[in-house]
């Protein structure tokens, strides 16, 4: 293996090619091999940047249930994945690990397309018990042996979708394993020897055969004593556990132990392994950032991070002359927030991520983290507007996907007014296909009632924010990218505009380039190379999804040869409701050139934004060969 300068030394580790090589050590050697192994993460991650905190957490966990279990043919889940990166160490990966959510390296989650050892891709949260339901009843229709495990954390167990599966597999009985990953809200923290004890006494075969015991002898008595004195066994180890809830759902308790003591987990892990039936939940209890100082007293800051220097933990941040746009709404939203005491927020589990962090600094009684709840987050917010607050459910692109239904049935059919202040819209850069926001023009646009913007720069989100605030008349949502703005003069508040109305913001005559979002730069950037070309072009902001402005993409149709749609979203989008203006208006039966420039039909593997821009053809380079190529200059497209 190719070493990298002043990479740690890890000699036991070096041994691991494949998880089977874990069966070569004897436990007594795990403790150091769990060192070597949280270096290796440490060292790689200060290279690539990355999410560093929960895999910290999980290093003796990962290590023991691949020491313990035969993956790949025992099926291991990660729930979100953020927390993998030691098991890609630990599963064949390590020689790329330093390509990590790099162009062309590996991903950021679990992928099935990556290795055998991942054989559920995550990350969206909540999935892992589901995925893991689905794979035990599989493997027991085809009358096979395997375990199948799913590990998940505290704060996906947060999602009802969690315990929806969690009440299928008590009510079907399937053999699943549950690792319940609590490393942040102590649902019932471990109390040293004696829980671990408790934990090793529950999960052993003593436990399980008086359980079993139990249940015969009481059966001479009748199935109601025998049900009655089966459950008050499980209800007086549910009180000295903490398990009674998973109990009732039908699961095998067995916890909370330490997740960083091996002594404590691996026998546990045998244990449940080789005896019992049915689910089993195992709570195992982690810190964030475990071994690693500078994230153990900042675990927050050390979830997602930069390159940074191991010896300091100082991440590297890239010099940036404009605010961020999730910073620039935060703002914006507490500047409104002052004049407006109905304004109210709303996160599902990501106020760092969405900026509502800032927001709850200043209105805690009116910041509302849900957990990861999206569902849950929306139909709150209806319930809000529906008494008169101004509620703005910030959501990611990609994760407001999950809650539809309820943005369908419990807001826009009821035109309540809730504000989708919407993050990370179009790509992501180091997140690539599940973060990206590719799909909630063409979700939103379709439903009537819904008011839906897109922010040209960070002056226009300010409007926007402004704008959703003074909106009452249904649901309106504005989208945005992740990073920086583009540095453009910010007004001292945002400007209410009218809703449904685009601008011009440079006057041509043959080709008119019409902008939804962020592209408007590009946009702007290819106008003026098409005009050296003397191909005089007119560049407009369109603003709005919906409602169009029919008036301006009318005119736009009617005084040029070209007309070029742009956005940073999928086909179905701001693109089809325009031409499908178009053709009602019998615009495109004089001649009209019509090129709709979308996302491409694929879901797109992770690289630099500006690189992945490119590809999809919707930089300046690509807006440029699309209009030489509607006027049949081949040559010159192929040159642009």
């Amino acid at each position: 293996m190719a070493r990298v300068t002043n990479s740690p030394v890890t000699p036991l580790l070096d041994r691991v090619k494949v998880p089977a090589d874990l069966k070569q050590f004897d436990e007594s050697q795990l403790p150091q091999l769990a060192a070597e192994l949280r270096a290796e993460l440490i060292d790689a991650v200060s290279q690539t940047g990355g999410h560093l905190g929960a895999g910290l957490g999980v290093v003796e966990l990962t290590l023991a249930l691949h020491y313990v279990f035969d993956t790949p043919d025992d099926r291991l889940i990660f729930d979100v994945g953020h927390q993998a990166y030691p098991h890609k160490i630990l599963t064949g990966r390590r020689d790329r690990i330093r390509t990590l959510r790099q162009e062309g390296g590996l991903s950021g989650f679990t992928k099935r397309d990556e290795s055998e050892y991942d054989p559920f891709g995550a990350a969206h949260s909540s999935t892992s018990i589901s995925a893991g339901l689905g794979m035990a009843v599989a493997r027991d229709l085809k009358k096979e042996k395997r375990h199948v495990i799913a590990v998940i954390g505290d704060g996906a167990m947060s999602a009802g979708m969690a315990f929806e599966a969690m009440n299928n597999a008590g009510a079907l009985n399937a053999r699943l394993i549950v690792i319940l990953n609590d490393n942040d809200m102590s649902i019932a923290p471990p109390t040293g020897a004696l829980s671990a004890y408790l934990a090793r006494l529950a999960s052993g075969r003593t436990y399980q055969g008086i359980r079993e015991i139990g249940k015969k002898l009481t059966t001479y008595l009748g199935k109601n004593v025998d049900r009655a004195i089966t459950r008050a066994v499980e209800h007086a180890r549910g009180y000295v556990t903490g398990g009674t809830l998973f109990e009732e759902m039908g699961f095998f308790h067995v916890g909370p132990i330490d997740g960083h003591n091996l002594e404590h987990l691996v026998p546990v892990l045998k244990n449940v392994r080789d005896h019992g039936e049915g689910p089993v939940l195992i709570h195992v209890v982690t810190q964030k950032g475990k071994g690693y100082a500078p994230a153990e007293q900042a675990s927050d800051k050390y979830h997602g991070v930069s390159k940074f220097d191991v010896i300091t933990g100082a991440q590297a941040k890239a010099p940036s002359n404009a605010p961020s746009y999730t910073k620039v709404f935060a703002n914006a939203l507490v500047q409104e927030a002052r004049e407006d005491d109905k304004v109210v927020a709303i996160t599902a589990a990501m106020p760092d991520g969405t900026g509502l962090d800032i927001f709850g600094k200043e209105f805690p009684n009116r910041t509302f983290d849900v957990g990861i709840a999206e569902q849950h987050a929306v139909t709150f917010a209806a319930g809000l507007a529906a008494e008169g607050f101004k509620p703005f459910a910030a959501i990611y692109s990609t994760f407001l996907q999950r809650a539809f239904d309820q943005v369908v049935h419990d807001v826009a059919i009821q035109n309540l007014p809730v504000r989708f202040p919407i993050d990370r819209a179009g790509f992501v850069g180091a997140d690539g296909a599940t973060h990206c926001g590719a799909f909630d023009i063409g979700y939103l646009a379709m439903l009537p009632n819904m008011v839906v913007m897109a922010a040209a720069d960070e002056a226009e989100l300010k409007h926007m924010v402004r704008t959703a605030v003074a909106y009452d008349s249904g649901p309106i949502a504005f989208r945005y990218p992740r990073g920086e703005g583009v540095g453009v003069n910010m007004p001292e508040r945002g400007e209410i505009l009218p809703i449904g109305k685009g601008r011009v913001v440079r006057q041509g005559s043959k080709v008119a380039l019409l902008s939804l979002g962020t592209r408007l730069a590009d946009c702007l950037k290819a106008a003026e190379e098409l005009d050296a070309a003397g191909l005089s072009t007119t560049v407009a902001d369109a603003r709005f999804a919906k409602p169009l402005d029919e008036e301006l993409i009318l005119r736009l149709a009617r005084e040029h040869e070209v007309l070029v749609t742009v956005e940073e979203g999928s086909i179905g989008g701001f693109g089809s409701h325009v031409m499908h203006l178009l053709a009602q208006h019998g615009a495109l039966d004089h001649g009209l050139k019509v090129r709709p420039l979308v996302m491409p039909d694929v879901f797109m593997d992770h690289g630099k934004p500006e690189h992945m821009y490119a590809k999809a053809g919707l930089d300046s380079a690509g807006i440029v060969r699309t209009v030489f190529a509607a006027l049949d200059r081949e040559k010159r497209a192929a040159r642009a």
